[in-house]
Parts: structure tokens; C-alpha cells; sequence
């Protein structure tokens, strides 16, 4: 029975939502903005978040709440939002509380500097066609979510203790909304993808989802930990203004600034180095020291966790596009002179931190060789470029990731997403229609409902087949644990194997292959062999 003014109690007090139409006009209920944490602010700013307080009233949630001050990527400014942005979004077509449907929590992506769960990007009307509940969040981002000082009071990893929260309230209140909470499926692209494999390792995560997908990133990414964070933080408060040395003095300082003015403090402490290294992604999750009455989010680093087999045991679902590079193509070719003459900065921080400058200079010939053979890095060679990208910065740690976790009997299901449609976003607005293959955070496209895609899968009926069809994948997999329990798609996808390795092609028709970019995936892991890093053939290579 439709309720048209859907109230709902929770921990905090009671809730008034919106009633909302799929797209094939049946109705949904919708609660936005909802508190999971007091406001991170004052004296609040840096630390760890605090679950939210009572209620009295009816409070509504009906429009999203604010979202969390930032640098936009996309539209390339500052977004000041408020300090106040700890909220979390249901979308649900059923209040009954013995549905037990399956939970599917998005964190979003965004360089852990940008982004929100609000519905301009992550709107509910795909999945909820497969009668799922779906859930999505806000997060502090860049130096407010993850400053780190090594000390008790900023230890690191806010951002990620934020995610933790919200994962509590979502346990604590999802089946006042007809949710299972004993069926919670996290998911997330890039920086989320990113952080829901942390909360795969996390001690402080275990026991609040029972299934993960991860879309385009892990926790072993050299984009995705953060090294010499105290150094940053001392950077950071001198270009803001406050030349020190002391912690306390920087908090103080750090604290009474406008929260905008904390945003970008990614580009503007970059090294010298690390202009030319790697990925502009340093605000991140850290190994956190361990405090007397300071409950860590991560201690150890996220390799050590996996091979030492300290993760929680769950179903994953995990893989990447086929051509991710592509969102890198233009700062590369950029900076192309520059590479032809030294590839070293090619080699990943992980390798590079390891080996002397001979060795690196060696690595570095090698990786140009490998891609380029006699050929210059220049518009001629730019697939190869997005080739080369693709594997530094996804493909070959997604395999790592996947050959250390995989044990123990876990159905892990491995998939490289190669659509190449109008829903490809991110290649129009970069203006590389005429490059084949799917660039970085395409996929998002395909699983919600939004501004930028909207007008092609209301026009295009080929469209919405192929949606419906991911999403079902998706969905199968948040319900069952499995993408394709039965044969309403037409294919088996079959879990991966340390000795096939088998993975899904996402694309018209779906087919399984094995051993995706192997060549490739082997030169990597080549490379971190001989550098001494842990690699999936486990034994030093001679080269």
C-alpha cells in the first residue's frame, strides 16, 4: 500500500520522505539528507566523526543536504557546500519492515577531493528496477577528511571513519526502510572503489556489509595511500599563511580558517616529484599510528593486511575499464617531451621508492620499450599511452588485489568494462569519441540515472537494454552473491580462479575470457618482482 506522506522512524527521531516515479512509472520512496554524524565542525574539524544526536519532531528528507566543501573536478572550481555535509541518501519502493530487501551502499568517486552522493550523478532509477535498496554518501573530502598530524586527536582517516559511520547508521536503521540488514552490499568507482576495498581490511569495518564491489581502484594503488602526510600537513599551513614546526600551533591554526580554503591544498603541496609521478591523489587514507583510546581505521599497510589474510571474507565483485587511461591522455601528452627523455617517471612510487636511480633508469627504458618500441610518446602513440596508463594506475593492481585476496573459497567475479556507447560520458566531454574502448568512471553511466545520460536512454531503446542488463548483473550479485544465478541472461559468469583467471567482457554480447591484458600484467609484475615488492608470481624474475 502506496503511503503518499511516508514518514519513518529511525534511531534519531522520524523521518518525512518524498514519494518518487521509475522510469517505467512505478513509484518509489525517496529520504534525502538524512544526519548519520554530528556536524564536523569547530573544534569538531579533523576528528573523528561522532554519531548524530536526537530529534525532536518530524524532520524532512526531502532534498539532499549540503555537500561537503571541495574543488569540483568536473567543473573545475571551488565548491564551498558547508562543513555540515554528513548525510546519506535511501531510495526504497517498499516501507514494509519484514521486506528484507537486498542493500546496495555507493560511495562515490572523486579523487577522495570531490564528489557527492547527491542524485545529479547517482540517481536510484536503474537499480531500483531489480527491487533493491539503494543507499548513497557524503564524505569529508581532501585535507578536512584526511589530514593527518600522527597524533591522537588527528591520527589520519576521517573521511574513511566518516564512511564507517554511515555504514553503522545503515546497519542500525535500513530495515525501517523494507532493508535486510544482514544483506548489505557495498559498492563504489575509483576513490570509492578504493575505499570499499579498505573497508574489506579495516578491523573497524568488519561486520557491517556482507559484499563488495569494486569499481576501478584498490587499496594497493599507489594513488590510493598516502605517504609523508605529516610533511603535507606542515606544507599546507605554510602556503595557507603559518610558517611552523609545531603540531599544535598548525591544528589551531588549520582549525579557524574558511573550510574552502582547505580545498586544492592537493595541487598546491605537491613535490617536485610528484609533479611528475603518479597521480595528483595525496589526501588519502593513511596507516595510522596506534593511540591509547584512539580506535584505528587502518595500522598496517593494506599489502601486509591481504597477504597475511586479516581481511573480512567476503563475495567480491571487481574489475575495470578497458581503456581508463583515456582520462589521462591529455596531461601526458602535455608533458610528452619531457617522459621521452625520462620514462623513469613512468615507474610507480611503490617500485620507485625501492630501487636506486641505475635500476629505475632501467625500468623506465624498459616500460618505454615495451609500449612504444622504437617509437616516440606523441599524439601518434596515443593508445599506447592510454594502454600504459590504464595498467600503472588500474589494471595491473586489480589483478594483484584479486590474486592475494582469492582463498579460502571466496567466489570472487572479475570483469574488464568495454561499452562503447552514447553513455560514454566521459569520452564526449573530453572530446575523444573517435578513441575506442571505456574511459575511467564510464560504467557510472550505466548504473544511475542522471543529468548527462538521461536524454540518450530515453531516446535510445539499445540503450536501455544494455542498462538494464549491468544493472541486473549488479543487483543478481547484491542479492545472491552471485551476478548470474540463473540463465535470464544467458550466460554463466564464472567465478575466477587462481589458475584461469577468468573475468566477464562487459560489452554487446557478454562473453567470458581468460587472463585479461596478460602480456602486460606480466612485464608489472616483472617489474615488482625485481624490485622487491610482493608480486603474483612470488619469486624474483631475472631481466
Amino acid at each position: 500500500m502506496l503511503q503518499e506522506n511516508p514518514i519513518v522512524t529511525v534511531n534519531q527521531g522520524k523521518l518525512r520522505g518524498g514519494v518518487k516515479k521509475l522510469l517505467n512509472g512505478t513509484p518509489y520512496y525517496s529520504f534525502k539528507g538524512i544526519p548519520y554524524a554530528l556536524p564536523p565542525i569547530g573544534e569538531l574539524r579533523f576528528r573523528d566523526p561522532l554519531p548524530p544526536k536526537p530529534w525532536h519532531g518530524i524532520r524532512d528528507a526531502l532534498e539532499h543536504g549540503s555537500v561537503c566543501p571541495q574543488y569540483n573536478i568536473k567543473a573545475g572550481l571551488l565548491v564551498e557546500g558547508t562543513e555540515d555535509c554528513l548525510f546519506l541518501n535511501v531510495y526504497t519502493k517498499t516501507l514494509q519492515k519484514n521486506a528484507k530487501l537486498p542493500v546496495m551502499v555507493y560511495i562515490h568517486g572523486g579523487a577522495f577531493t570531490s564528489g557527492s552522493g547527491d542524485a545529479d550523478m547517482e540517481g536510484p532509477e536503474y537499480l531500483l528496477l531489480h527491487d533493491v535498496i539503494l543507499v548513497t554518501i557524503n564524505y569529508r573530502l581532501e585535507a578536512l577528511g584526511f589530514l593527518c598530524l600522527d597524533t591522537p586527536e588527528v591520527p589520519g582517516n576521517a573521511g574513511m571513519k566518516d564512511q564507517v559511520l554511515a555504514l553503522k547508521w545503515i546497519k542500525q536503521n535500513i530495515a525501517m526502510f523494507g532493508g535486510d540488514s544482514d544483506n548489505i552490499t557495498l559498492f563504489g568507482e575509483s576513490a570509492g572503489s578504493v575505499s570499499v576495498t579498505y573497508h574489506m581490511l579495516s578491523p573497524m569495518s568488519k561486520g557491517l556489509f556482507n559484499k563488495a564491489i569494486a569499481q576501478s581502484g584498490t587499496a594497493f594503488d599507489d594513488w590510493a595511500i598516502g605517504k609523508d602526510a605529516v610533511k603535507r600537513a606542515f606544507r599546507s599551513g605554510k602556503v595557507l599563511g603559518k610558517k611552523t614546526n609545531n603540531k599544535d600551533e598548525l591544528l589551531a591554526f588549520l582549525r579557524n580558517l574558511p573550510a574552502i580554503d582547505l580545498a586544492r591544498l592537493t595541487v598546491k603541496t605537491k613535490t617536485a616529484e610528484e609533479k611528475l609521478r603518479g597521480l595528483s591523489m595525496y589526501f588519502v587514507p593513511v596507516v595510522e599510528k596506534k593511540f591509547d583510546g584512539v580506535e584505528p581505521f587502518m595500522t598496517e599497510d593494506p599489502i601486509d593486511v591481504v597477504l597475511a589474510k586479516k581481511y573480512n571474507n567476503m563475495p567480491l565483485l571487481i574489475g575495470y575499464n578497458s581503456h581508463e587511461g583515456l582520462l589521462m591522455l591529455a596531461s601526458q601528452l602535455k608533458k610528452a617531451e619531457f617522459m621521452n627523455r625520462n620514462p623513469s617517471y613512468f615507474i610507480p612510487r611503490e617500485i620507485a621508492e625501492k630501487v636506486g636511480t641505475r635500476k629505475l633508469k632501467i625500468f623506465g627504458d624498459m616500460v618505454k620499450i615495451f609500449y612504444f618500441g622504437n617509437k616516440s610518446i606523441s599524439n601518434e602513440t596515443a593508445a599506447e599511452i592510454v594502454d600504459m596508463q590504464t595498467d600503472i594506475h588500474f589494471g595491473y593492481n586489480t589483478h594483484r588485489f584479486i590474486q592475494f585476496y582469492k582463498g579460502n573459497n571466496i567466489p570472487v567475479y572479475m570483469y574488464r568494462f568495454d561499452y562503447d556507447t552514447d553513455l560514454n560520458i566521459i569520452k564526449s566531454v573530453c572530446g575523444l569519441r573517435s578513441m575506442k574502448g571505456a574511459c575511467h568512471a564510464e560504467e557510472i553511466f550505466y548504473l544511475f540515472y542522471n543529468d548527462f545520460n538521461k536524454l540518450y536512454y530515453n531516446e535510445e531503446e539499445k540503450l536501455r537494454e544494455i542498462v538494464f542488463k549491468l544493472t541486473k548483473l549488479w543487483t543478481n550479485f547484491a542479492r545472491t552473491g552471485n551476478p548470474t544465478p540463473d540463465s535470464s541472461l544467458g550466460i554463466k559468469w564464472k567465478p575466477y580462479t587462481m589458475s584461469n583467471r577468468e573475468y566477464m567482457k562487459l560489452n554487446e554480447p557478454f562473453s567470458m575470457g581468460e587472463y585479461a591484458e596478460r602480456d602486460r600484467i606480466e612485464f608489472w609484475d616483472s617489474l615488482y618482482c625485481e624490485a622487491g615488492r610482493p608480486c603474483m608470481n612470488n619469486k624474483k624474475c631475472n631481466l
